[in-house]
């Protein structure tokens, strides 16, 4: 087959002969290379279309870089913006959560508490016998030192304005006592009778009323407690019914102990005097339980 001119080629033979004849310089170049054990030279420096895919296979990777870090760096800018949103709405509730118990303490109304009752550092009806230097008046000698500004306190304690449920009289059949009882167990007050500790309840009702009464002076209403025995029984009486109490025991005690005076959950009462009989350095101290609650 006659060869063709030049002038006969098209545009695209044309190209296929150059990309032929630079192939083949190419492998001539190569081989000569492996011959001498020369470095071969970069690739763009003979073929100038193989340079250029080895620069985008080059630059491949570093963009590879890049997009990752900007993935990072925006994966940590939505991290943060999370972390930011979720502190404020923490925020926003316990702000609320502020708000909400503020509002709640405003509005709160207080809750009423029993008044308890009115505790003395040493029971009533401590005095110097009427035998005595001085004769009959409130023994000081026996509140400890450390105390006796808070007794004098207690001194002033005003008296609760008269009911119908106040005791205003007792009866104990066994020892022939009738007298009248008054609010308040200070010096004054025993000189008029029994006398009821401020703060214990009135006849009937839970918790235990304390009565005191002179066993020496002021009439000796309480001359005879300590011949009361256990069955004997004690009567109260207000203006609308009178109350019966039956005698459980007796006991002697110091004129500090005063946790005979405490507060019961069953109705009771209890009866003080000073003791014995013109020594007066201890207290006598009769419990009775309420018969018909």
């Amino acid at each position: 087959m006659r060869a063709k001119r030049l002038e006969d080629l098209s545009l695209k033979e044309i190209r296929y002969l150059m990309l032929d004849k630079r192939r083949v310089s190419r492998n001539v170049r190569l081989e000569h290379f492996r011959q001498t054990g020369q470095v071969m030279p970069p690739v763009g420096d003979w073929d100038g279309h193989a340079g250029a895919e080895r620069g985008n296979e080059t630059s491949a990777p570093i963009k590879n870089r890049r997009r990752t870090w900007l993935d990072g760096f925006l994966f940590v800018v939505e991290l943060l913006a999370v972390v930011a949103l979720v502190s404020v709405i923490w925020g926003v509730l316990t702000s609320l959560r502020t708000i909400n118990e503020n509002a709640a303490s405003t509005f709160q109304q207080p809750i009423a508490e029993p008044t308890p009752i009115i505790r003395e550092v040493v029971l009533p009806d401590g005095h110097t016998p009427p035998n005595s230097p001085g004769g009959a008046r409130p023994n000081e000698a026996e509140i400890p030192e450390n105390l006796r500004p808070l007794m004098q306190s207690l001194a002033n304690i005003p008296i609760p304005t008269p009911s119908s449920q106040q005791a205003i009289r007792i009866q104990i059949p066994a020892i022939n006592v009738d007298a009248p009882i008054v609010q308040g167990d200070g010096w004054e007050q025993l000189k008029k009778g029994v006398a009821q500790h401020i703060g214990s309840p009135n006849p009937g009702e839970k918790g235990n009323t304390v009565l005191s009464g002179h066993n020496d002076v002021f009439g000796e209403v309480f001359r005879y407690l300590d011949q009361l025995k256990p069955g004997d029984v004690v009567i109260l009486f207000t203006s609308r019914r009178q109350y019966t109490y039956v005698i459980t025991g007796t006991q002697m005690v110091a004129p500090t102990a005063v946790e005979v005076m405490a507060p019961t959950t069953d109705s009771r009462i209890t009866l003080i005097s000073c003791h014995p009989y013109l020594v007066d350095v201890h207290r006598i101290i009769i419990s009775a339980i309420l018969q018909n609650p």
